[in-house]
């Protein structure tokens, strides 16, 4: 059993002031494995001031400087990549293999996309007898997500380091322990004591203070649409800046000359990594109405080939649910679905074969239509919804009836031609043919997705603000 009972203050670790403890569960066995101490308003309040202290030299501090500490940061991370990603497994279920993948080393590649990107930025312009300067935004309250436990916090905290801004970072209440690995590697990498600072706890007392706090000048959140839509009410009070990085409903449109075995493999891992809980997923597959039998067909051999499993397996392709929550959560979309008379393809509410303990669900797959909540709510999960259309403007009319505005997939046979029609959807990210993600290439979303861009030097920009000086 872990006991951990401490923040991260002005270099030092301090112990949280409240009297009560949260336990963490591991997904995979129903097993508390660890109690974390909560943190309170006062442990907020100090660590905001601990980051006004540093704030004074960091903010001037040189920009050869922010990149060499990131870079340093990033190889302390890369030589403790074992234990960040049994971490992960431990605290989400995350499928090691996966794990060591897309979280581990993807963090340390973003680490070193920002030491890159910060060369990248125009620090500094003319404009007649002006002079416009780029500044740091302030102290930034950075609020973490628990479907990403040290990625989501990271893309936050490398940016705005690079930025020069200093931050308090709460780590998601769910999966706290391995963003606080964080603090050891930039201890490591030389990072000023105050411009790191980290405090656990729940979102209505530790969050909410530190968006409320008057000190913070920026808030920047990886969450629900009601948690970003919290931020920015309370944010809105003392008119703060905030980043929302927010939910999705995205949609993979295939179209008619498309490789429909390729388009329909590919999109399902894409919706199905980390089990389902990644907000750019591609969880509506559009096909062709002549051609959805055949693509019914595709998805269900598809998604019974995924070997669902113990985490810390390298076999396993999917693991538990992160937590009870979204595991009846899940399953709740699932049940009204049925309810609703969507038609299933495959999966469902049965757990998966052999798997008795543990936050398991079926890989699932839907047919139905746009208007079903299926598709328009987002699940969270390994559940796809394939959707027919009747030609090439219906299928982009459905991409972009949604709420949400994150990313999208499309497939034709002609290059120019899927990129045209990307061109059309209403989404901050579109892949076409399946194109693998450039991590220097900013991330974000429209609608109820959110506001401003992660990764690279767009995400660094996301923390800075103007200043002119004329004459």
């Amino acid at each position: 059993m872990i006991r951990h009972e401490d923040n991260y203050i002005a270099g030092e670790w301090v112990r949280a002031g409240g009297d009560e403890f949260r336990q963490l569960v591991n997904p995979a066995t129903e097993e508390v494995y660890a109690e974390v101490r909560r943190g309170t308003p006062e442990d907020v309040d100090t660590a905001v001031q601990a980051a006004k202290t540093a704030f004074a030299d960091w903010s001037f501090s040189d920009i050869e400087e922010r990149a060499r500490v990131l870079r340093a940061t990033a190889d302390a991370m890369e030589s403790a990549a074992d234990e960040v990603t049994n971490s992960i497994v431990r605290e989400i279920g995350q499928p090691v293999s996966w794990a060591q993948r897309a979280s581990t080393a993807t963090t340390i590649r973003d680490l070193r996309n920002f030491a890159d990107g910060i060369a990248e930025v125009q620090w500094e312009e003319r404009i007649g007898d002006a002079r416009i300067r780029r500044l740091p935004a302030g102290i930034v309250g950075a609020i973490g997500a628990w479907n990403g436990p040290i990625r989501s916090v990271t893309l936050k905290v490398g940016a705005a380091i690079a930025a020069g801004c200093t931050v308090v970072l709460k780590p998601s209440e769910v999966a706290p322990l391995t963003p606080l690995l964080l603090a050891r590697f930039t201890e490591a990498a030389g990072l000023p004591r105050g411009v790191l600072n980290i405090v656990g706890g729940s979102g209505s007392v530790v969050g909410e203070a530190i968006v409320a706090h008057p000190d913070v000048d920026m808030v920047s959140i990886t969450g629900s649409v009601g948690a970003g839509a919290r931020v920015m009410g309370v944010a809105a009070k003392r008119v703060k800046r905030v980043a929302l990085e927010l939910g999705g409903k995205s949609a993979n449109v295939i179209l008619e000359d498309a490789d429909l075995v390729e388009a329909i493999e590919s999109g399902i891992q894409d919706a199905f990594r980390n089990s389902g809980q990644a907000c750019g997923a591609l969880t509506r597959i559009l096909v062709p109405r002549d051609r959805l039998a055949e693509a019914e067909a595709i998805a269900a051999a598809k998604a019974d080939s995924f070997v669902v499993g113990d985490p810390t397996d390298p076999v396993t392709d999917l693991g538990p649910l992160a937590n009870l929550d979204q595991y009846e959560s899940v399953r709740g979309h699932i049940s009204r679905a049925l309810d609703d008379g969507v038609r299933l393809i495959t999966g469902g509410l049965d757990r998966p074969d052999g798997l008795e303990r543990g936050y398991y669900v079926r890989p699932t797959v839907f047919s139905g239509t746009n208007q079903d909540r299926i598709s328009r709510e987002e699940v969270f999960g390994p559940v796809v919804v394939i959707i027919p259309f009747d030609d090439e403007a219906d299928a982009v009319a459905i991409a972009n009836d949604s709420d949400f505005g994150l990313a999208g997939g499309v497939w034709a046979a002609d290059r120019e031609h899927a990129r045209a029609v990307a061109s059309r959807i209403r989404t901050g990210r579109v892949r076409i043919n399946g194109t693998p993600i450039d991590m220097r290439a900013p991330h974000g979303g429209l609608k109820l997705s959110g506001i401003g861009r992660e990764m690279g030097h767009h995400g660094i920009e996301d923390f800075l603000e103007f200043q002119a000086l004329h004459g």
